[in-house]
């Protein structure tokens, strides 16, 4: 099964922390300052980015608070003391190893080569299948056809995002954040040796090797005694770096960077050692924060952390909560108590909104695959789900598509990434005119549910479908071609799409939380901002944001900037005038049009992108005498992504220039530019209508 949240072994998780128990919410005795060579813009001396897996700011159940409502250290702490925004959305397909990666760089699949996650099928040159490679790899690794698995569309390795930190003189922390630390133990050779002491662990013990070098890392500025030989620091090796990386050394490993950041023994916010990492799958609040402060306090003034959902239940017998289910509802208690002790923690230490930006988020949100329990708030009546196979009341509905396919008439040979919106591949590889093709994805439009569990009603399947000529559009199409899929299959997210298992449909209790997809539900998450530069807006429902505008909104509140070009824009809507350079703050309300303009058409969910997904919805669907429909508006899809791709890298050079380049904006360019946005958006719409 290809089904990859994470890849880690379940030896490799950590004992679980226990609730109820809340020491550490003082400042750490042995605690040292920030790097003082770390040289950050408008009064930054700390950044600290968090990013959750699928934790919701709005409700999934309507009588259920939400996964921020019931962390209220969280909420309050972003609303108080800066901006929540509400509308932060993913690009396509919406899972973790593709969002985080995206806010990370500020990069969309195209351009850092995650356009399937959390796994991906590629093709050898004969047109057959060569494996389904992890998206979870070190920044620098290489799947099996010998590209990086973060590429370019050049071919090149995705820049990684330490780098402006390093250069300024800080040290960057990662805690279980995509591909910025070890993934997994074959990636220990790369960065160790084969004949090292840490490769011989990881054939001898690869649990223990996992727990020791897996996960966690420091990035270190050039010099510093932190990455030191005598710390065990290896060199950060990134070669195809944009304008050179060398010198520069890293920690790798909670082996070696515990004895670093905490040399009395690291414990997590609860007061509980952590003895190893404790992996990816289930790391909590409260150890995943308790890193990160021990990091902020032990001269690693830039980190990046991650923190496990909290409706899934990490620990056995596993398996997924519904909204307002008693053990949901208690690990939404212990992240909260974690944030209430964490932020306590760094106010003693001197780390406060006044010189800390903080960025936290959510990678995607999920869609809740089951019946919602009107009877209950989870907080003082819990809901109570029944959990039971085909028989119960929550779970995705297992969906066999090769038998579906088969039973249809279609004979083709194809492979899947097991999904709600699965790739298809066929088999061998075909093109996207080809009459094989074609077939599949006409009756592949037509597939139906006779009985969908939760509503009772027969159900279609398909909901949209993007061959390469609308994944060109979505910024889909990598620097890979031979890890393209034949077609994108975006269906009904009660669904999961696989190719084995009986009956054709089988509500599954195991997984009950639905990610992938195109719906708002799964596409709409947060972001909130906390720091100088920040409004204190409290909730901004206002601001429409992709998960790529994160990272020029960092760079321009910390006063670095890429060696690239982001997809992304700056957030001005968040920002005070002080923080804005003179080339924007001249004419803020021309900059600001043109941000906005630019989003809703270069966005994989934006305006254009929803748009141009429907039309393609429509021509691969179609059945109509010699292809016609499909052959037109595939051409009208083609002309529009050209047109598209035009009028988004020239606001992208204006805008640009203006954050990064000390340009003054042109404003007639600029309002000529904003007019054709708006000329090609009406018209892609009204196609769609």
């Amino acid at each position: 099964m290809k089904r990859l949240v994470r890849l880690v072994a379940v030896a490799a998780l950590a004992i679980g922390t226990q609730v109820g128990a809340v020491p550490g919410a003082h400042a750490n005795a042995n605690a040292a300052p920030a790097a003082s060579s770390c040289q950050l813009g408008n009064g930054v001396q700390h950044v600290v980015n968090v990013v959750f897996d699928n934790v919701h700011l709005t409700r999934d159940n309507p009588n259920v608070p939400s996964d921020l409502e019931q962390m209220p250290n969280l909420l309050n702490f972003i609303e108080n003391n800066g901006v929540m925004i509400s509308h932060n959305y993913t690009p396509l397909i919406s899972h973790t190893a593709d969002d985080i990666v995206t806010t990370l760089t500020g990069l969309y699949p195209d351009q850092q080569g995650l356009a399937v996650s959390n796994s991906y099928g590629f093709y050898n040159p004969d047109g057959t299948e060569g494996g389904f490679p992890s998206a979870f790899q070190y920044w620098t690794d290489k799947i099996g056809n010998g590209t990086f698995n973060n590429i370019t569309a050049g071919g090149t390795n995705t820049p990684a995002p330490w780098v402006p930190f390093t250069r300024a003189g800080c040290n960057v922390g990662g805690v279980s954040t995509a591909n910025i630390e070890l993934e997994n133990n074959g990636n220990i050779i790369n960065v160790f040796g084969a004949n090292s002491a840490e490769a011989a662990e990881a054939a001898s013990n690869p649990s223990q090797a996992t727990k020791d070098f897996i996960g966690i890392a420091i990035h270190c500025a050039k010099g510093s005694a932190v990455c030191s030989t005598v710390n065990n620091g290896k060199a950060d090796v990134l070669p195809q770096e944009p304008g050179g990386y060398s010198g520069f050394m890293g920690l790798f490993g909670h082996k070696y960077v515990v004895p670093v950041i905490a040399p009395s023994g690291l414990k997590d916010l609860n007061g509980n050692a952590i003895n190893g990492f404790p992996g990816f799958g289930g790391i909590s609040a409260s150890q995943s924060l308790g890193y990160t402060a021990s990091m902020l306090e032990h001269g690693v003034p830039v980190t990046y952390s991650y923190i496990s959902d909290a409706h899934d239940n990490h620990t056995f017998p596993f398996g997924a909560y519904g909204p307002g289910e008693a053990g949901y509802v208690a690990q939404l208690k212990a992240y909260d108590t974690a944030f209430g002790n964490f932020f306590a923690r760094l106010s003693a230490d001197g780390i406060t909104p006044q010189n800390t930006l903080f960025n936290i988020t959510s990678d995607e949100n999920d869609h809740f695959a089951g019946k919602l329990l009107p009877n209950c708030d989870g907080v003082t009546t819990p809901c109570v789900y029944n959990h039971a196979n085909g028989t119960g009341n929550i779970g995705e509905i297992a969906t066999n598509m090769s038998d579906l396919m088969a039973k249809a008439g279609v004979t083709a040979k194809f492979d899947l990434h097991f999904d709600s919106a699965p790739a298809v591949y066929l088999l061998p590889r075909a093109g996207r005119t080809d009459p094989a093709t074609r077939q599949f994805e006409q009756v592949a439009a037509t597939l139906v549910d006779p009985h969908n569990y939760v509503t009772g009603l027969a159900t279609p399947l398909m909901q949209r479908m993007a061959d390469p000529v609308e994944m060109q559009n979505l910024h889909m199409i990598t620097g890979d071609p031979f890890r393209t899929p034949t077609f994108i299959y975006f269906g009904n997210p009660d669904y999961f799409f696989q190719t084995v298992g009986s009956p054709d449909f089988l509500q599954n209790a195991g997984f009950a939380w639905q990610h992938g997809d195109f719906q708002p539900d799964i596409v709409t998450s947060f972001l909130g901002l906390v720091g100088p530069g920040v409004k204190k807006l409290g909730v901004d429902n206002t601001t429409w944001t992709s998960h790529a505008d994160t990272r020029p909104t960092i760079l321009a509140l910390t006063g670095l900037q890429d060696d690239y070009t982001s997809e992304g824009r700056v957030l001005y809507e968040d920002l005070t005038a002080a923080v804005q350079p003179g080339s924007v703050s001249g004419d803020s309300a021309t900059v600001l049009r043109l941000a906005q303009a630019y989003t809703q058409l270069n966005a994989p969910v934006g305006q254009f992108g929803l748009d141009t997904l429907k039309i393609s919805t429509t021509a691969l669907a179609s059945t109509s005498s010699g292809d016609g429909t499909y052959s037109s508006l595939e051409a009208r899809l083609m002309g529009f992504g050209n047109q598209r791709d035009s009028i988004a890298g020239q606001m992208s050079d204006l805008l640009n220039g203006a954050e990064f380049g000390g340009q003054p904006l042109n404003a007639a360019r600029a309002n000529e530019l904003i007019n054709r946005a708006q000329n090609l958006l009406e018209r892609v719409h009204d196609l769609a209508s």
